[in-house]
């Protein structure tokens, strides 16, 4: 038996003994349900994605209800689970499998892959779950196993080096197809679980006797990535225009860009381009609201709401990229999550 089939073989065992299998999108080979996980629980935890799953299949419950779906009623859906170049990808692929494929999915990572937003690691996890196509994948969780158990060593900041990892994943894969799906959920799982970036669980994993980053003594090391995620903090002032019945002024976010499609508050650079602004819009009452953070990826965002009263609304030439929203048509905007809050709070 080769390395890489003992490695199979332990992962599908413990899989099928101490693995999940009660999640939503599990105990399914429907490619549709497959799909809609993974691109969720991209950049974000289970436990977080498993509301929006379930609310997001209850008005799209298939591929051609989502690809029939206005973008802003998928937005609005997503509103809050962040990454929402995610969301209009999801769209974009929900029509492309419709007009070109019929409405059924591929059914070959190849083929996936060439979807909007789906990955190479992506589309094998569902060819893996939906079709048994023995290829591997590998998320963070499954490349945090491999760099530990081979003691990878080399940066993966190198895309000589990421491409190195990648054919060594794909000799570790098992033999017979029907073990990917168990076989790939486990990678999952056990990286999820018990291989965790920090404080790992060696004791419960099946790797151990193995693992030559444990042999080493030096687990934590892994994997290598030179490159270091700097978050660049910005300040944005958020103008909060209502009108005397109780609408707020909302523009869409230009593309490319942070929450770029989305509905939003007027945004400026700082307070004196705001007040600038404001000055056209025959206040009421201006107010400074408390500041608050909002962390992306790259950048950590300071808003700074700005409450604005009219006593009349209406919309200027300067303002002719907007509108006025009810907060009864608020739930159906795709609006940011910090910007959401904002208005049911009553900004």
């Amino acid at each position: 038996m080769t390395l890489g089939q003992g490695f199979a073989q332990a992962v599908v065992s413990w899989q099928q003994q101490h693995g999940r299998r009660a999640l939503p999108w599990q105990n399914t080979r429907d490619p549709y349900r497959v799909w809609l996980s993974e691109i969720m629980l991209q950049q974000t935890q289970v436990v977080t994605v498993l509301g929006y799953y379930s609310r997001f299949l209850e008005h799209f419950p298939d591929v051609g209800a989502l690809a029939a779906a206005p973008e802003d009623a998928v937005l609005a859906l997503w509103s809050g689970l962040g990454y929402y170049s995610r969301a209009r990808n999801l769209h974009k692929a929900a029509q492309r499998v419709v007009l070109k494929h019929g409405g059924k999915f591929p059914d070959t990572a190849a083929q996936l892959a060439q979807l909007p937003g789906v990955g190479r690691s992506t589309a094998a996890a569902i060819a893996a779950f939906c079709f048994d196509e023995r290829v591997p994948i590998l998320d963070a969780n499954v490349r945090r196993v491999l760099t530990r158990f081979l003691a990878f060593e080399h940066d993966l900041a190198r895309p000589a080096n990421e491409r190195a990892l990648w054919a060594l994943a794909a000799e570790m894969v098992p033999q017979a197809a029907s073990d990917m799906p168990a076989y790939t959920q486990g990678m999952m799982d056990l990286g999820a679980s018990v291989c965790t970036s920090r404080r790992p669980s060696c004791g419960t994993c099946p790797l151990a006797m193995a693992c030559a980053a444990r042999r080493s003594g030096n687990v934590e090391q892994f994997p290598v990535r030179s490159r270091k995620v700097l978050r660049k903090q910005e300040s944005w002032w958020l103008l909060v225009l209502r009108d005397a019945s109780g609408r707020i002024w909302l523009q869409r976010r230009p593309a490319p860009g942070i929450w770029a499609g989305l509905y939003c508050t007027p945004v400026f650079a700082d307070e004196m381009a705001l007040r600038a602004h404001a000055a056209r819009w025959g206040a009421a009452e201006i107010e400074n609201m408390v500041p608050f953070r909002h962390a992306l990826t790259h950048r950590e965002l300071v808003l700074h709401p700005v409450r604005l009263g009219l006593f009349e609304g209406r919309c200027t030439a300067q303002e002719a990229e907007g509108a006025w929203f009810t907060p009864e048509e608020w739930p159906v905007l795709g609006l940011p999550a910090p910007v959401r809050i904002l208005l049911e709070n009553g900004a």
